[in-house]
């Protein structure tokens, strides 16, 4: 159904911040070569600039907010590899970060895609919900053939074991030897249900390189998956939920989910009502940009591999993209005794993951996985390494067909890197 944004929220603050991004945009096509859905289609509407001015005339009413226009801006991963490669400064997050809420309140989706929409965000950003929908998922997914395409990539997602079960932390983990440093460690939500193991490889890490870990009970999902969709009012929501909970009297505010991170980091802008958020905002850490900047304990011992091992590190496009953290985890995985680093060819292009993207748009995530795992294979590596779990979830059900790989977030590697004699 074609519509227009409404007058009313044409008065919205963002629209002024998309006026400002969008007059910034020369249109010298700098962006064509790094966007994924470009380099994948060649469709001018797929690439930034093409959507820059399909934004511009919604706005504009020049042209409806039609079910094309839905389309294009949909199929944007919000990977922001435009904003690392755009020579103007255009701050494309800022546009498509404000546009897609627009669009969610004055769009009338097609009743499948806006039921898939409102689960996923009733279910991925709690843990017990996760694990629940993950068990059921074993029982129906023989009836998978049958199911639209979402449903299918969503199962196809899943490991096909039983999920591991969660881990109960104390709410505080002493630091090894002297304190250096006392952080709050943010556990996530599908990543504290699909892979725990992470966090338990981040309390390990931080906690041997004299890190006091505070991890608190009341915690709950930051926002990001609602953000980078478009449910502002769920974001909003969940955001000031992490404010409010979160004790701030610490040194840094730790999060090992990239998706996360670059949200957090974001809280400022995200929740202006919240004088706190700007303080919690400017203590957020990715684990690997704080390590780097703390540095391994002196005291550090790690291990002799008995077998040298080459690992490529595949860029998560809110770490590289986002947050501009590219050689800190690249400079922490080459001081790990017996570990090669071999740089991917596209290493910073999106696998196709992106949120809740590989189960809304399945058939160009499908694509993009699958050129990845093309650079993966030719590289002759094994083991592969990444800084968010929904990185890790995309790439392990892209080489699951081609034998034997693993995928492992940065902190599991340096945590496998330690003297077993180290406790």
């Amino acid at each position: 159904m074609d519509t227009t944004i409404s007058a009313e929220k044409m008065t919205d603050p963002g629209v002024a911040q998309m006026d400002a991004a969008i007059r910034t945009c020369v249109h010298c096509g700098f962006c064509l070569s790094t966007c994924p859905t470009y380099l994948e289609t060649g469709s001018e509407l797929d690439s930034p600039r093409g959507r820059i001015l399909l934004m511009k005339g919604v706005l504009e009413e020049t042209i409806p907010l039609d079910q094309t226009v839905v389309a294009h801006i949909d199929s944007c991963l919000g990977c922001l590899a435009c904003v690392t490669a755009c020579p103007s400064g255009v701050q494309y997050n800022t546009l498509i970060d404000n546009f897609r809420p627009l669009l969610e309140e004055e769009y009338r989706r097609p009743p499948l895609d806006k039921v898939t929409r409102r689960m996923l965000m009733e279910v991925l950003p709690y843990p017990s919900r996760f694990r629940l929908a993950a068990r059921m998922s074993r029982v129906i997914r023989p009836l998978s053939r049958v199911m639209p395409r979402s449903f299918r990539s969503m199962l196809s997602l899943l490991p096909a074991e039983t999920l591991p079960a969660p881990i109960d932390f104390p709410e505080v983990v002493p630091a090894q030897g002297p304190r250096r440093a006392r952080v709050v460690l943010l556990t996530g939500c599908v990543q504290s249900a699909l892979a725990p193991c992470i966090n338990a490889a981040t309390v390990r890490v931080l906690s041997r390189n004299g890190v006091e870990v505070v991890i608190p009970r009341a915690q709950g999902c930051c926002g990001a998956l609602a953000n980078h969709s478009g449910q502002e009012h769920i974001a909003l929501h969940l955001a000031r939920q992490t404010v409010d909970t979160i004790p701030r009297d610490v040194d840094a505010i730790i999060s090992n989910a990239a998706g996360c991170g670059s949200t957090l980091k974001e809280y400022a802008r995200l929740i202006p009502d919240r004088a706190s958020a700007k303080e919690f905002a400017s203590k957020v850490k990715d684990i690997s940009e704080f390590l780097f900047e703390l540095g391994f304990a002196s005291s550090t011992r790690f291990s002799e591999r008995s077998t040298p091992i080459r690992v490529a590190y595949h860029d998560a496009c809110h770490l590289g993209h986002a947050q501009g953290i590219r050689s800190q985890p690249r400079t922490l995985l080459r001081q790990l005794p017996g570990v090669e680093l071999v740089e991917l060819a596209e290493a910073d292009i999106c696998c196709g993951s992106a949120g809740i993207y590989n189960i809304t748009q399945p058939e160009m995530a499908g694509q993009l996985r699958e050129r990845k795992v093309r650079n993966i294979l030719t590289s002759g590596v094994r083991t592969i390494v990444t800084g968010n779990i929904g990185c890790l979830t995309q790439l392990r059900a892209g080489l699951r067909p081609h034998g034997d790989f693993e995928v492992l977030h940065t902190v599991e590697l340096i945590d496998q890197a330690y003297a077993p004699d180290v406790n």
